[in-house]
């Protein structure tokens, strides 16, 4: 039986781009792939698998320069007519690397580097660390000591796995690569060396210490600068404090999230403080001075308005927190809140009754809020 044309077989054009090549294989190889067809019936299966492997040989020769130029030359007998025939794992098939690619789309995974050394240096991960600080040490910065588990190098064998270093060899099986590929049927499956256990070398006398690995599990212990002015969810990177590397590779760096801790009378907005002030009756219907509090544990002087009333918002500036990034502080922002007086004697009651009274009612000039209250009342009723 003749063998079909390969840019037929691939649906592109003869003079097709690498690119356009690739694309147009792996489109296909994802529709007619085993696992995309396992539940078809045994026909159908039988068809797909056909379609792939023949997608392997277009593929597989189409996607190498040289035999491309053959079989535009030659055709079919310019690449010896079978330039596939041992699936993922045979001579001259398509490459591991993108049918690997084919793997990731339909797992929804990404392409990975299957071709680095496990030998090869390797920086170590990162890591993170939670930790909580009050508003005044967000304010004006402090410095925690905080103590986490890592893994570092080991200090026995200097992380080389023996105290020998002519005691650790490259992996023969896998050549230091740290794992193995072998064809199983179909497919080609790729698995960690179970010489060297994917590590890529092995060791004769292992170091006591580390088992071969070199590396240990040790407590570490730092000192954490908190810069002034710092906000709520900040995150500080301490770098080379993470993971050790591996094969001499740079350490990872370590993450400190911060999260300030809830304060009894300041809550933040951005570099803003807010906080309640109480205030007496007397003092918000004829002004005057009261004292308020202030990060930095001080009190300032707040002018009170004569008529100051309930959630009226007075601003003293620049008695906020420091920019963390400049020298501008921003403003504290006092919340009023007048207070009914509780507890009073008959002689207060009578005084309050004789200034209601004098006041001519709560229907008057002396009470804005509440004559305009009466007044859209009496309109309500009215159908207004």
């Amino acid at each position: 039986m003749s063998k079909r044309d390969y840019y037929e077989v691939l649906g592109v054009a003869k003079g097709a781009s690498d690119d356009e090549i690739k694309k147009a294989y792996r489109k296909l190889a994802m529709k007619f792939h085993p696992d995309r067809v396992s539940t078809l019936p045994d026909a159908e299966k039988k068809k797909a698998e056909d379609k792939f492997k023949e997608l392997q040989e277009a593929y597989a020769v189409l996607s190498d320069a040289e035999k491309k130029q053959m079989y535009d030359q030659f055709g079919h007998a310019g690449v010896g007519g079978n330039s596939a025939s041992g699936g993922f794992g045979g001579g001259g098939a398509a490459g591991f690397e993108d049918i690997f690619d084919v793997f990731g789309e339909m797992f929804g995974g990404g392409r990975r580097g299957g071709s680095q050394r496990h030998n090869s240096a390797m920086r170590g991960n990162d890591l993170e660390y939670n930790i909580q600080i009050s508003l005044e040490e967000s304010a004006f910065g402090c410095e925690k000591e905080i103590k986490f588990p890592r893994t570092e190098k080991c200090t026995t064998c200097d992380g080389k796995g023996s105290k020998n270093p002519e005691d650790v060899h490259t992996c023969n099986t896998c050549k230091g690569a740290g794992q193995v590929r072998f064809a199983q049927g179909f497919f080609s499956v790729q698995q960690p060396c179970p010489e060297c256990h994917g590590r890529g070398k092995t060791i004769k006398n292992p170091c006591g210490s580390c088992r071969g690995s070199g590396l240990v599990k040790e407590n570490r212990q730092v000192k954490v600068t908190i810069p002034a002015g710092i906000d709520n969810g900040s995150t500080l990177r301490l770098t080379g404090e993470g993971e050790a590397g591996l094969n001499g590779g740079p350490n990872g760096d370590l993450y400190v999230h911060v999260a300030v801790k809830q304060h009894k009378v300041f809550t933040r907005q951005g570099k803003d403080l807010h906080c309640e002030v109480p205030i007496s009756f007397v003092t918000a219907a004829l002004g005057g001075e009261v004292d308020v509090p202030t990060i930095d544990s001080k009190t300032v002087k707040l002018k009170i308005p004569e008529g100051t009333q309930t959630n009226q918002v007075l601003r003293i500036r620049e008695k906020g927190i420091k920019s963390l990034r400049g020298v501008t502080s921003g403003d504290l922002y006092c919340h009023i809140y007048v207070e009914t007086p509780v507890k009073l004697t008959e002689s207060q009651k009578d005084l309050i009754r004789q200034f209601g009274e004098a006041s001519g009612g709560q229907n008057s000039a002396h009470h804005p809020k509440t004559k305009s209250f009466f007044d859209k009342m009496k309109d309500f009723f009215a159908g207004e």
